[in-house]
């Protein structure tokens, strides 16, 4: 089950991270760290990324993600992705739902900045080590639902400006490898 929950949280990685770095900045919005608060000045490359996400994140009893490998996440961007895990990513339910509230608020708008993508691949992300952690199995539908409404928001965002008729492809088939059910 942990290779599969790698894999899965890789694969979203490796798929979605793809969009940081070709997510174009839009006129109004803030470039600088003030703007995504604490020094984090702009998301890493997805190289970087996948790699720290590749070692495996391990999440605490207090309901916090940590890099398992110590040496990488001792690192200017290991440092700089437990300050995101910590710091912008919801840690329950509510934040998260309300997160994806906000972001489906934007749907008509431009493509989210580079840090606003970050932050909803990253809490798409979390709720993947989230539902593996949840005990029950009510608990564990709320996290693989909000999980799929957070992976089709990030196609919704990826698809701005390419998709026929703005309208992305549905998640369909694919969205049952989230059944909670066991």
């Amino acid at each position: 089950m942990a290779v599969t929950l790698q894999f899965l949280a890789c694969l979203m990685g490796a798929i979605c991270l793809h969009g940081v770095t070709t997510t174009q900045h839009r006129a109004g919005q803030p470039m600088d760290s003030g703007s995504v608060g604490g020094g984090l000045q702009e998301p890493e490359a997805p190289e970087v990324m996948f790699e720290l996400l590749w070692a495996g994140l391990e999440l605490d009893v207090m309901g916090q993600l940590h890099i398992q490998d110590e040496e990488l996440a001792s690192t200017h961007p290991g440092r700089r992705l437990r300050l995101l895990l910590q710091h912008h990513v919801p840690s329950d339910l509510e934040g998260v739902e309300q997160r994806l509230q906000q972001l489906q608020d934007l749907r008509k708008g431009p493509p989210l900045s580079p840090w606003d993508f970050e932050h909803l691949l990253l809490t798409g992300l979390s709720c993947i080590y989230r539902l593996h952690a949840a005990n029950e199995a009510e608990e564990r539908g709320r996290w693989a639902q909000v999980f799929a409404l957070l992976a089709q928001e990030t196609l919704w965002d990826l698809c701005k400006g390419f998709c026929p008729q703005e309208q992305p492809p549905l998640l369909g088939p694919w969205a049952f490898i989230l059944d909670p059910s066991p």
